[in-house]
């Protein structure tokens, strides 16, 4: 009987250390659906604003990104077409109008002060990625463009950018701006959303908000992982105490 019981009693402190661990990560993953939901309420709040005037450039250093990301503005400024930059892209859950490979078309805007910053003009599939192919898209002039401001994106991840190539993968307005020899530019990038050009590319559009949020089901995972756990454990200490006391009134032979 002393054995059985210290065989369950030895393993009880890692059965409520696991049981903790899973209490936390399940804990973990209400606080992270908390979080989820009001970022998903602040971004869908700042998509439906009406459009603002553009920061002024002399503001730009100071932008904050948690306050500004996804900020529609509006405001004129002259393409420079023959320094565009294409990212690789293919489907995105922020722009579901868009599908297959193909590439977002960064190209340097001169504000009518000078000063540039770099919008993302659109999509364009594989088969239009040369620029040749959509020159009708090449609007002269100052163009009268709404979007949403949008900060850089390289992760640890991100595939080295190949600027001998035009081709990059990062959406990283400083290093595209830094290959393509444009001085300074604004430290965020601008997701256009109109006008739409002649012929249709680029296509710009406007950015819908669909982040995943799945932190409930990970959560009722969790608190499952749990409860199984408490179960399959006082069954077993149970049976154990049980065995041990029908072993220890059994008749001596």
């Amino acid at each position: 009987m002393t054995s059985r019981r210290r065989s369950w009693r030895s393993l009880l402190l890692p059965a409520l250390l696991a049981f903790a661990v899973l209490i936390a990560l399940g804990s973990w993953q209400i606080e992270r659906k908390a979080w989820k939901e009001n970022l998903i309420a602040s971004l869908t709040a700042r998509l439906a604003a009406a459009p603002e005037a553009l920061p002024a450039p002399k503001t730009w250093p100071d932008l904050d990104r948690a306050s500004n990301e996804y900020r529609r503005v509006e405001f004129s400024a002259e393409f420079d077409y023959g320094h565009e930059a294409l990212v690789y892209g293919a489907a995105s859950a922020f722009r579901p109008d868009v599908s297959g490979p193909g590439y977002w078309v960064f190209t340097p805007a001169r504000l009518a002060g000078g000063s540039v910053l770099i919008v993302n003009r659109g999509f364009v599939p594989e088969a239009r990625r040369e620029a040749r192919s959509r020159r009708d898209g090449d609007v002269p002039g100052a163009v009268e463009i709404t979007g949403a401001l949008r900060f850089g994106d390289r992760g640890s991840f991100t595939p080295n950018d190949e600027p001998d190539k035009n081709l990059w993968f990062a959406r990283d307005p400083a290093a595209i701006a830094a290959a393509k020899g444009l001085g300074p530019v604004a430290p965020f990038y601008v997701e256009q959303e109109t006008p739409v050009p002649p012929g249709g590319l680029p296509r710009p559009g406007k950015i819908v908000v669909n982040l995943p949020d799945n932190h409930l089901q990970y959560a009722i995972t969790w608190y499952g992982l749990a409860l199984v756990l408490v179960v399959v454990f006082v069954a077993w200490a149970w049976s154990s105490l049980r065995d041990a006391g029908d072993a220890s009134r059994a008749p001596n032979p």
